[in-house]
């Protein structure tokens, strides 16, 4: 699927939320395929032999196109990160910590140019990336520390399940990754539709708590 791929995922999450006409400055398409050339240009292979891309941009923009993108530019962040995460999948890329977009002024661009760095950055402790996508679509990134998930509204996801316990299960770090461990909950916990006591994550495994699914992914 590729660039093409990731160009219609863009034009559909970015264009379709922000149906704001750019006429005369940088479009958000075209920060999307920018970005896609960067991982695609600057990948490497690690120790551990895995295709990796950059997880670290910023987006240099002349003033007036920052004025344009101002209201939206959290949430254009946050889709761009997505669509790169999309584009990580599609070709088999690894990243090295959580993928993040940032949009600053740059008085070097004029109207309707732009530039982008990017980096390779570990996450903290030298995790590697790690989120649950929640029932709304929204996404919570994974740190190093744990994480804990039940009814009681202290918890770090509040899950409001009668079938959830008050504190049912905790997302652990360990090592490169993350693990889903049940705190002895009353209904328990499932990765895929298995009941589990402890898990290792893998990208796409879908946790189940009661009634309600959280994503995982390692990207």
């Amino acid at each position: 699927m590729g660039l093409k791929g990731f160009e219609r995922r863009l034009e559909h999450a970015v264009e379709g939320v922000f149906s704001r006409v750019f006429k005369n400055g940088v479009r958000p398409i075209e920060i999307g395929r920018k970005l896609t050339r960067e991982m695609d240009d600057h990948r490497t292979v690690d120790v551990r032999g895995r295709t990796v891309a950059p997880n670290q941009f910023t987006v240099a923009i002349s003033n007036d196109d920052h004025d344009q993108f101002v209201d939206i530019a959290d949430s254009l962040a946050r889709e761009l990160s997505d669509a790169a995460r999309e584009h990580a999948r599609d070709e088999g890329y690894a990243f090295l910590g959580p993928v993040e977009v940032e949009l600053v002024v740059d008085d070097g661009q004029r109207t309707g140019t732009f530039l982008i760095e990017s980096r390779f950055r570990e996450g903290a402790g030298g995790l590697g990336p790690g989120s649950l996508v929640l029932p709304n679509g929204e996404r919570y990134m994974l740190r190093e520390r744990i994480v804990t998930i039940g009814r009681m509204p202290d918890c770090d996801i509040t899950l409001a399940d009668p079938n959830v316990s008050r504190n049912h299960a905790e997302i652990r770090p360990r090592a490169e990754g993350y693990v889903l461990v049940d705190l002895g909950s009353t209904n328990g916990s499932s990765v895929n539709g298995v009941p589990v006591t402890e898990r290792e994550l893998r990208d796409g495994d879908e946790l189940g708590f009661g009634s309600i699914r959280l994503t995982f992914q390692a990207s």
